[in-house]
């Protein structure tokens, strides 16, 4: 099975985002020899731990830091932009790169209501689905005569995603024939009911002829499965804070975590981080083997911020053997 990376480009506390922004190019360049199939970066703005705002900019460092993984946007947040800028500049990236650029498109504004206005958005408008076909429009075959065309992007045939974490998502990636990829690493809630209504009622189209499933999986991986558990106490704790308003860089593991967020916090946060593998290798290789079984996707990607970059690049290491032994 192809498995992927997601990556949030963290900045962890005692950290800058240029330090954030070395450590991606050296984790995509130690992916691609790992066998990653994808390194994704994702859209958010207004937040202190994240580097990847300027998502396309950082795809074609990372693409150029590469040379053979597919770089993509896990995902754009489509409402954000005009679906011609979009184009260009993916259509430029994969100009640039031939045949191996990813967009994936989501509906969320990636931020708060501040970011909204910052961004010039009508917070009443909800053209995500239309946004969609015009930017299908755009990066499909050449349109010579058409009004506005996206040159480059005209031709490129960019592999488009659908992202979701509703119902929403997955009824529109039918409707289209686009990819899926749920976003099961935060917010799993209406996991099997979307991937059950996107298998379907999918429509083949010009872009896929069959369904196709992502899921997204937080691994925490290390040595010592102890280990694993209290690097992972650095996402869990972040998540707390960016859920009680409190945003800030990747807090550094802690010992307690009850004891920095409460009980009733931390089930709170361990449900919407469920979806995730955590251990030593053999832990690791039984939970992902597990949700593989239970949800059949066809391609899994794999997430997990971790305040120490050895730490991280360790993770992702271990999870690449596992993988690549299932």
């Amino acid at each position: 099975m192809p498995f992927s990376l997601l990556d949030l480009s963290p900045v962890p506390e005692g950290s800058e985002p240029a330090d954030a922004i070395r450590n991606t190019l050296d984790l995509a360049r130690h992916a691609e020899g790992w066998g990653y199939r994808r390194f994704w970066l994702a859209e958010h703005h207004n937040m202190p731990g994240i580097a990847s705002a300027a998502t396309a900019v950082l795809i074609g460092l990372v693409a150029q830091a590469t040379s053979s993984i597919r770089v993509g946007a896990g995902g754009i947040m489509l409402p954000n932009h005009a679906p011609l800028t979009v184009a260009e500049s993916f259509g430029t990236l994969a100009t640039a790169f031939p045949d191996r650029i990813d967009l994936g498109l989501g509906r969320a504004p990636g931020g708060d209501g501040a970011v909204i206005r910052a961004l010039r958005r009508d917070p009443m408008a909800d053209s995500f689905p239309q946004d969609v076909v015009e930017l299908l429009d755009y990066l499909g075959p050449e349109r010579p005569g058409a009004p506005v065309r996206a040159l480059p992007g005209e031709g490129t045939n960019i592999p488009v995603w659908i992202l979701g974490s509703s119902l929403f998502g997955a009824q529109l990636a039918a409707h289209l024939g686009l990819p899926y990829a749920f976003a099961s690493h935060f917010a799993p809630s209406d996991l099997d009911r979307a991937i059950a209504i996107y298998r379907e009622r999918f429509r083949p189209g010009p872009w896929n002829d069959r369904p196709q499933v992502m899921l997204a999986i937080n691994v925490f991986a290390a040595d010592d499965g102890d280990d694993a558990r209290y690097l992972r106490t650095s996402m869990q704790l972040a998540f707390a804070r960016l859920r009680t308003g409190m945003p800030g860089k990747l807090p550094r593991p802690v010992q307690d975590l009850d004891a920095e967020i409460g009980p009733q916090m931390r089930r709170m946060v361990d449900e919407a981080l469920k979806i995730s593998a955590v251990g030593n290798a053999d832990e690791v290789g039984v939970q992902l083997r597990d949700l593989i079984s239970t949800y059949r996707p066809d391609e899994v990607i794999l997430t997990g911020q971790i305040h120490d970059h050895q730490a991280r690049l360790r993770s992702f290491q271990i999870a690449a053997d596992v993988m690549k032994a299932l």
